[in-house]
């Protein structure tokens, strides 16, 4: 879906990894999340009047991915048979205002190699497997990376170099490999 497409589903994700984008006002783009199985997307397309009915954000597939879509209308009639789905709508917006509302502060008040620091480690917790201590290979690119850090290819580059100077990344070709996930994790809580 694209910013701007007429909005009337939630969707639910099954599988998968999406991006979630929106325009700047100078036309560039910002990598506002990256959502996976249990993470959702589309809600403000159910609460919005109908004078307001478009999405405000693209989302697009990273990888193969499915997701459960609920129209407007079946959220409508679950609304009025459980009361109760009106909470958990409230608890959900609340947390994406917390989320927003923390990727706003870290921008405003701390540098780019510890915002750096915390996709990454945030990342690597999303692509993880079974083996929380193994290498995680995140397939994004620097320029992604620079969308969700609000930097430069070019600094967030600089960034990554000295990461892997200190063997806690290496880079490859549209992927980060996480090799010391705990010492990037502690680089992160700093």
């Amino acid at each position: 879906m694209h910013e701007g497409d007429p909005a009337d589903s939630l969707h639910l994700v099954e599988s998968g990894r999406l991006a979630v984008r929106v325009s700047t006002p100078d036309g560039s783009v910002a990598m506002l999340n990256v959502l996976s199985r249990g993470d959702y997307f589309g809600e403000l397309a159910l609460l919005r009047d109908a004078s307001n009915k478009q999405r405000s954000a693209t989302v697009i597939a990273l990888e193969p991915s499915v997701t459960w879509c609920i129209t407007e209308g079946a959220f409508r009639e679950l609304r009025t048979r459980h009361p109760a789905v009106d909470h958990v709508v409230t608890a959900l917006l609340v947390r994406r205002v917390e989320e927003l509302s923390a990727r706003l502060l870290e921008t405003l008040y701390l540098g780019l190699d510890r915002r750096v620091y915390r996709r990454l480690d945030e990342l690597a917790r999303l692509y993880a497997g079974e083996d929380s201590a193994a290498a995680v290979s995140v397939p994004l690119t620097q320029d992604h990376l620079a969308e969700m850090v609000g930097g430069t290819r070019q600094s967030v580059n600089q960034v990554l170099q000295r990461l892997a100077t200190q063997h806690v990344v290496e880079l490859g070709r549209a992927r980060v490999v996480i090799t010391d996930r705990a010492a990037l994790h502690r680089k992160a809580k700093l």
